[in-house]
């Protein structure tokens, strides 16, 4: 029951009567809860997986004809670490070489995933923020969503992932003053791929 509360409240020379009313029930079960506090709300955001999304052209508009960069292969099933030598779950998996005379840096990739039945394609492309190939090596770009050096992000939704049928890539790399290069990948038939 509501029960009004007469309260004198000076002010300056005055005195103001208010009047207040006070409810004794205690408070309904069915109030809602309070929102989460934005530091809970950040921490889920910075913890959850970037959304990865196909885009519509290719930006890579490396002009340069100075040859020196190659792919020595680009796989996407029945993958072989080739640091350890040991089988690891499926992903595009591109093996670099840098002939040139100098550290190859300023990588970036577009790639190109078709479905050979629905004719389906989804493109992607990445700057290789941090990825470098020194002088007359090798370097190996893993497509993972994985951290450290030479992995970087894959949409676990693409057609890679969910169709069952062929899936071809096509695979272009380009490096600061070296000449793109090209290659290709194939995912058999089936949804065999393994995610880590």
């Amino acid at each position: 029951m509501i029960k009004p509360i007469k309260v004198i409240v000076p002010i300056g020379g005055l005195a103001i009567a208010l009047t207040i009313s006070a409810c004794g029930t205690s408070p309904s079960k069915n109030a809602l809860s309070p929102s989460p506090t934005p530091a809970t709300a950040t921490s889920q955001l910075a913890n959850a997986t970037p959304v990865i999304v196909p885009v519509t052209s290719n930006p890579i508009s490396n002009t340069s004809t100075i040859s020196g960069l190659s792919i020595l292969k680009a796989s996407v099933e029945n993958n072989i670490d080739p640091l350890t030598n040991k089988p690891i779950a499926d992903r595009l998996l591109v093996h670099v070489q840098n002939d040139g005379p100098s550290l190859a840096t300023g990588f970036e990739i577009f790639y190109t995933m078709t479905d050979v039945v629905t004719k389906a394609a989804e493109s992607y492309y990445f700057k290789l923020t941090g990825f470098s190939v020194p002088a007359k090596s090798a370097g190996y770009l893993y497509f993972d969503n994985k951290s450290g050096f030479g992995h970087f992000p894959e949409n676990k939704f693409s057609i890679y992932r969910s169709s069952k049928n062929e899936v071809h890539f096509t695979v272009e790399l380009s490096a600061q003053g070296l000449k793109p290069v090209y290659s290709t990948a194939i995912k058999s038939k089936g949804t065999g791929e393994k995610v880590d």
